[in-house]
This record gives C-alpha cells, sequence and structure tokens, in this order.
C-alpha cells in the first residue's frame, strides 16, 4: 500500500505537519509492506531544513523527516519553486530530503494507493 502525505503548513506554528509525520511514522511500524512519500509544499519545505534547534522538549519536523526516510521505505520530497521562493538551497536539505517538482508530485499522486494533505 502507498501513501501521499503532502504537507502545506510551517513546520512550527502549527502541529499539522508534526501530525502528518508521526502517521506516516506508524503507518510504516504497522505495515511493513507500506511506502510513503512525504511531499513538503509551501511553508512546510522550511521543515526539512538542515540544523533545526527547536526549544528544549519541543518536536524536531528536521529530525521526523529524517526518521521516516530511515525508514527505507519513504521519500521525502520538496517543491522546488518553494524552496527558491523560501531562499531554500539543496545544500540546506537534511539527509534524505530532495528538491522535487510539480511534475513529480503528480506522478506520486496517480501512483499512490492514498492521498493524505496536511
Amino acid at each position: 500500500m502507498s501513501t501521499l502525505f503532502i504537507l502545506n503548513d510551517p513546520p512550527y506554528g502549527t502541529e499539522r505537519s508534526y501530525n502528518a509525520l508521526r502517521l506516516a511514522q506508524a503507518v510504516l511500524k504497522r505495515d511493513h509492506a507500506a511506502e510513503a512519500t512525504v511531499f513538503l509544499m509551501g511553508d512546510a519545505v522550511s521543515g526539512a531544513r538542515s540544523g533545526q534547534k527547536p526549544p528544549e522538549g519541543f518536536y524536531n519536523i528536521e529530525r521526523m523527516l529524517r526518521r521516516v526516510h530511515a525508514s527505507g521505505r519513504a521519500r521525502v520530497l520538496l517543491c522546488g519553486t518553494c524552496m527558491d521562493a523560501r531562499a531554500l538551497t539543496d545544500a540546506d536539505l537534511t539527509e534524505g530530503a530532495a528538491r522535487s517538482t510539480l511534475d513529480a508530485l503528480a506522478e506520486a499522486t496517480l501512483a499512490a494507493d492514498r492521498v493524505l494533505v496536511f
């Protein structure tokens, strides 16, 4: 089963990205045949910036993205146009995250069994 998670909100300030990544981790943990694509758009691309230092005891979106990718069954893709608008370069990205395109999102949408938008 393939699930596409589309995240739009900033990494902090709302809990939508946090909840999306919690769900992605839970799906991958419970179904060892599951595959996932996490696609970050808009302000969500900031969540893949390397070196985040949220306050002690607060969740860390960068770390959560790395865990999802480390499952070996998930891709973390970012809208390249959204990255450019926020002056985010490939060198700024955390391990496992990659610049992508709207065409790749369209392909992932068509290939997915489920699409969840946060």
